[in-house]
């Protein structure tokens, strides 16, 4: 039987959890130097404003709890990830640009949607931590519809 991976520590959590949205975060800031698509902006500045505002929430908390947050395997491949895909990106420019960053952001979002629904959630044992991983899921689930639509509309 394939072993099944431990569940990540509240510290980890963390760290995953912030990881993800720095990535937004930076991937928006690419967004909004290349793109010209007022459509695109809009949903880049969105992005910055939202995981930053959840980012900050999620250090004071972790502040409060006296929990420094934990690299792993996990926030280390999203990372990598992350990388890569700002490189391919930054090839591109104009509409190719706009429409191969919004379709990431789609997937992207799908990823970690699912990784807070299955893992996240529900392997954090903290109430606080908890709580602000299920608010930041309602507000992501929400990016995720958004860039959906968006890519329909880029076609």
């Amino acid at each position: 039987m394939a072993q099944t991976a431990p569940k990540p520590t509240d510290p980890q959590i963390a760290h995953i959890a912030y990881t993800a949205g720095q990535i937004d975060v930076e991937a928006a800031d690419q967004a909004l130097k290349k793109t010209q698509n007022k459509d695109v902006k809009a949903f880049a500045e969105a992005m910055v404003q939202d995981h930053t505002a959840v980012n900050k929430q999620a250090l004071a908390l972790l502040d409060k709890l006296k929990v420094k947050p934990e690299d792993n395997d996990t926030s280390k491949s999203l990372a990598e990830a992350a990388t890569k895909k700002r490189e391919e990106l930054s090839k591109l420019s104009g509409a190719a640009f706009d429409k191969a960053y919004i379709q990431n952001e789609v997937a992207y979002h799908q990823t970690v949607n699912g990784a807070l629904e299955k893992t996240l959630i529900p392997s954090a044992q903290n109430g606080e931590l908890k709580s602000l991983l299920q608010t930041g899921l309602k507000l992501f689930q929400e990016h995720e519809k958004h860039a959906e639509n968006l890519v329909s509309e880029l076609k």
